[in-house]
């Protein structure tokens, strides 16, 4: 069984439903299971640097305390996950593409899910800027992955094709929000679900297994 989930690393959502999805495997394991994990990016045109962050949420809400409002219940459904979100520690909104290949890079020596959490963490519980190339750098030495190959895949060599071509190609199946779960190449479910929802997609995706064996 494949799955391949969509996502970003900014994106509180998608590590909600990164924690729902490790739930779900832990309490009905998919031994076969290939996981990959596929970049998207919800701010593409955002500048390398990124912007601040008060004038990003101000821009996308209208203002901070509709902003402030909605993140106040992200932050309520992530203490249910473990999850605790600090987003008054977070000044910069980043541009994604540098973790994205980072995360493509990790993927080589089985360590992009560790990594992915890594990202997550630093973000949104201790508001550190994931666009600077020096501290994606040291969180993927954290989890193993060489010094060269973070700094090659950081500065776009050659994991920038990839990122960028699993964006592209998000866009090209009509995904506009992450997370979004895709089984078997055939059956998409979009948003963070709670391990039911999963269960139901892990057997759907299993039968599919089975039927295109015997076909």
């Amino acid at each position: 069984m494949l799955l391949e989930i969509f996502a970003d690393t900014v994106c509180p959502w998608c590590y909600i439903g990164k924690r729902r999805l490790m739930r779900a495997l832990t309490q009905r394991p998919q031994p076969d299971l290939k996981l990959r994990w596929r970049a998207f990016q919800l701010n593409p045109g955002m500048p390398m640097g990124g912007i601040d962050r008060s004038q990003y949420m101000t821009a996308k809400f209208g203002s901070l305390e509709r902003a402030q409002r909605v993140f106040d219940n992200v932050a309520r459904v992530g203490r249910h996950e473990g999850i605790d979100f600090r987003f008054d520690l977070v000044r910069r909104t980043p541009n994604t593409l540098r973790s994205h290949r980072l995360i493509q890079a990790a993927s080589r020596i089985g360590r992009e899910s560790l990594l992915l959490d890594h990202l997550f963490r630093a973000y949104f519980s201790e508001g550190i800027d994931i666009g600077d190339a020096e501290i994606l750098v040291r969180l993927a030495e954290d989890v193993g992955l060489p010094s060269d190959i973070a700094h090659s895949a950081v500065n776009g060599l050659p994991e920038i094709d990839t990122a960028l071509n699993e964006d592209f190609q998000s866009r090209r199946l009509g995904i506009t929000g992450v997370p979004y779960f895709i089984f078997n190449g055939r059956f998409g479910l979009s948003g963070a679900q709670e391990p039911e929802v999963l269960y139901n997609m892990f057997d759907l995706a299993r039968e599919d297994d089975v039927q295109m064996a015997v076909s």
